[in-house]
């Protein structure tokens, strides 16, 4: 099998779609056409790590997020959690 080298920005939608909950994992897999490990793993980063993520490693230029955008964004994801938890 040909390993695929996937970008941020679409390891970033993926990991998205999960937290929304509008689809299921399975849905996820078949809409993108990746494994189920990767859609758990990527949504798992996306969790502890927010935006930053997926961004490129050794690239030796890490943005610094404010710490007011980084509470929105945990802030956001917690909301959008407790929202696929609730339905």
């Amino acid at each position: 099998m040909i390993r695929r080298k996937h970008s941020k920005d679409f390891k970033f939608k993926v990991a998205l779609e999960t937290i929304r909950g509008d689809l299921t994992i399975a849905q996820i897999v078949s809409k993108y056409g990746v494994a189920e490990s990767l859609v758990h793993k990527w949504r798992k980063q996306l969790l502890d790590y927010g935006a930053q993520a997926f961004e490129e490693k050794g690239s030796g230029k890490a943005e610094s997020m404010s710490e007011s955008d980084l509470q929105k964004l945990h802030a956001k994801i917690g909301q959008l959690t407790l929202e696929n938890d609730f339905f």
